[in-house]
Order: structure tokens, then sequence, then C-alpha cells
């Protein structure tokens, strides 16, 4: 294994710069204060490769050599004494590791271990194992870097041979032949490492994971596992992921849109409010038809999503900003007042009418305007009065109340009431039976 710096195109950081940079990120001084009372406590992976590069992780992943559950808790004692809370300790027992997940940060603990995969696609069956075994299990060469936290080792990198020559080069690099095989979600985090970090795949990963998608990798990996990998792509703050999986073949092994519209998901990002949900709009630009669907095309994405083990409320939104999208640009195209808006969008999922703002935006500019106004304004709008006032008032229970109550907020929202509760009131009801 590797154990210094390397040259290459970007300037990495050494050993000792990296402990330093992680005692200055949440919880990383709890661990090595932990780290001073045992050996073989060391950070590990994408927090390696993040701190090497100058940038900061998005959690801890570190690894010991035995259970991982008492480091677990006294790591998470210690956090207790200095953040707001008690933080949130998991165990699975079943791979030797543990999660503490607190409102600033996160750290994964595992046992250092070996894999081995009963077959193409199942969940590995796993050993305890050395730092060698722990790094070769690991999915790119880049994210095969330990770097130990105590002991006389402490500060000196350990990686997988090529490891630092492949970071400071940016570059994607599997450790075996059998990787995409073994386990084809890898197929899927090759494509959000490219977008996240901006690396290029190195040409005999990029032959290997184009024979693994050839030979119908991707239909050995359960759809619940396909789905949380597409999920953690919604999390990317780069909308290039989905992008680069449609580069890579993913998409279109997965039977999605082959092309990944980014203008798109830009566009709608920027009309979505703040009760909307981003992941649920990005899957739904996935999902998204590059043509006014017909109804086989939507329930061919229902059955899909059904297979990726959507929840059935997650679902329906989904699909909802995915394919309605095209019937509802064109209401609000023809809409002309405010009242007419409020008929075509109102109980809609707001990512359904944030696509077809973002849709309709390329044909005109106000159609775009329309569905800021509406998200941003008009959709907020309510009455002063309710069904109660039109009963004090004299008017019999029924049906007739609802509609008098709708006929005067369309009123308002056109500006054909004056202002105030006693003006809603009178219209309410004066209006014609």
């Amino acid at each position: 294994m590797s154990e210094t710096g390397v040259r290459g195109s970007r300037v990495l950081r050494s050993g000792p710069e990296a402990i330093d940079a992680l005692a200055e990120l949440p919880g990383g001084s709890e661990l090595l204060t932990l780290a001073r009372e045992r050996r073989d406590l060391a950070l590990v992976g994408g927090a390696v490769r993040d701190l090497l590069l100058g940038g900061l992780p998005r959690e801890l992943d570190v690894t010991v050599e035995r259970d991982s559950a008492p480091l677990a808790a006294e790591l998470a004692a210690r956090l207790a004494r200095h953040e707001a809370g008690m933080p949130e300790t998991t165990v699975h027992e079943r791979f030797g590791t543990a999660v503490v997940d607190w409102i600033h940060g996160r750290v994964d603990i595992a046992r250092r271990r070996a894999e081995t995969y009963a077959h193409p696609g199942a969940l590995p069956d796993v050993r305890p194992g050395t730092t060698a075994e722990d790094l070769a299990r690991r999915d790119f060469t880049v994210n095969a870097i330990a770097l130990p936290l105590g002991g006389p080792q402490r500060g000196r990198l350990q990686a997988v041979e090529g490891a630092l020559e492949d970071l400071a080069a940016g570059r994607l690099r599997v450790l075996q032949a059998r990787s995409f095989i073994d386990d084809p979600t890898r197929l899927l985090r090759l494509g959000r490492y490219r977008a996240r970090l901006g690396f290029e795949v190195e040409p005999d990963t990029a032959r290997l994971a184009e024979s693994a998608l050839a030979s119908g990798a991707l239909e050995s990996v359960s759809g619940g596992r396909i789905a949380a990998e597409l999920w953690l792509v919604t999390e990317e703050s780069d909308a290039r992921a989905f992008a680069a999986l449609g580069e890579l073949g993913v998409l279109q092994a997965l039977a999605l849109p082959a092309a990944f519209d980014e203008q798109l998901l830009l566009e709608a990002i920027s009309l979505l409010p703040p009760d909307g949900i981003a992941g649920v709009l990005e899957m739904a630009v996935l999902f998204h038809p590059v043509a006014p669907p017909g109804d086989d095309a939507r329930e061919a994405a229902g059955a899909l999503m059904e297979r990726f083990e959507f929840l059935a409320e997650t679902r329906e939104r989904v699909l909802a900003a995915a394919f309605d999208s095209f019937a509802l640009r064109a209401g609000i195209e023809r809409a002309q007042q405010p009242s007419e808006l409020r008929g075509l969008l109102a109980g809609r999922p707001v990512e359904a009418i944030a696509i077809a703002g973002a849709l309709g935006g390329r044909r005109s500019p106000e159609i775009a305007r329309r569905v800021s106004t509406w998200l941003s304004d008009l959709r907020e709008v309510k009455l002063e009065i309710n069904g109660a006032d039109l009963l004090a008032a004299g008017m019999s229970e029924g049906p007739e109340i609802g509609r008098r109550l709708e006929r005067v907020l369309d009123l308002k929202l056109d500006g054909e009431l004056a202002p105030g509760r006693e003006q809603e009131l009178r219209a309410a009801l004066e209006l014609p039976c």
C-alpha cells in the first residue's frame, strides 16, 4: 500500500495536514481525542479523499479493529457534552457498523472487514479483515485510502496501489475487474462521483462499466437498492449527476429516459417554492418524457416506480410532476385570469406546477411569470369570511355555501372585489343562486 503523497495535476494535502483539517470539523476533535487512547482508529474512504483535496467531507467514515458499537457509544457521549441534545446512535450488527448522527454531522463507524459476494448483485458476506483487505473491498481507488488517527501510524496515509496518483490526476478507477458485476450499484456511484468530483473515468473502468451494463448487471439488484442510489443522486448539489448516468448508459439500462434534461431541472428549481421537495422534483425530471406521453407511458413509469419500491404517496407525486406538466403548461398558457389559474392549479403538487412553468417558459416568459406569481403569491390568497359567517347571516346549511365562498374567492383573485371582510360577506350573500 502507498503511504505518501504523489505528484499530479492536483496538489494534495499531507496526512498530518488532513488531521489538522479534521480537528476543525464537527465530531473531528472528539474522534482525535478517542484516537489517543487506541491505535486502531482510522478515517477512511470519501472523508479522506475530500480532506486530501482540500474540501469538506459530507460525513466522517472511520474504521476500528473490532466491534464498532462501543466506540459509537463513547463518541455519542462525548458529543453530548459539547452539542445541544443527545446524538442518535444506530448499530447494524450484520455488517459490524454503527452510525452516530446529530444536528451538526454524522460519523459512520465500521469494523475493518473483508467482503465476498455469494452471487452478482447480492449483499456482501463480511468477516473481520486487515486494513489492506478493508481498503481492497471499496469501490474506487480514490475511496480506498485510510488515515490512521492514533498510534505510531498516526497521519501516515495508507492506500491501495495507485490511489493517490488517481486522486491527484482526478481519475475514477475500480479496484477489480469484477467490481461492477459483484456490486452493480457501483455503476450509479460512478456517475455520482464523476459529477460531484469532476473526475474522468479511467478507460479500462469505462469499458468494464459498459460491459456490465450490456450484460444486464443491474437486473441482479433489488429495486429498493437501485432506488436508494437514485435518491442519493438527488442529494447531490450538482445537477449533472443524473446527466452523467445518462452518458454512461445507466439510465437506459434502468428503462429510464436516456437523456436527463439538466436545463429543465434548473428552470423548475428556480420556480419551486420553499414547501416543495427538491428531491421529488429532480426525480420527476428523471422520469419526464421528452414529448407529451400517452397513458401507457405513465403506466410503465408507475410500474417502474413500484419496482423501485417508491412509497405510494411519493410515487403519485413524482408521476404527477413528470406526466401532468404538459397539460398544465397548456392550461396555464390559456388562462386569462388568476381565478382560472386557481381552477387549474389549486391542489396540484407544487413540483408539477414548477415543471409546467419551466416548460411553458421555453415558449413564453409570460407562462413562467404566471407560475411564479401563483406559487409565490396568489395561492396564498384567502377569504376573511367562512361558512359560519354565511350561516350567521341567515343562509341555510348546504353545498351552496361552499359554492358561494369559491365564487367570492375568484372575485377577490381577479381584483373584482373591494378589500375587506364586509365586502366579501356582502358579495357572497348577493350572488345569484
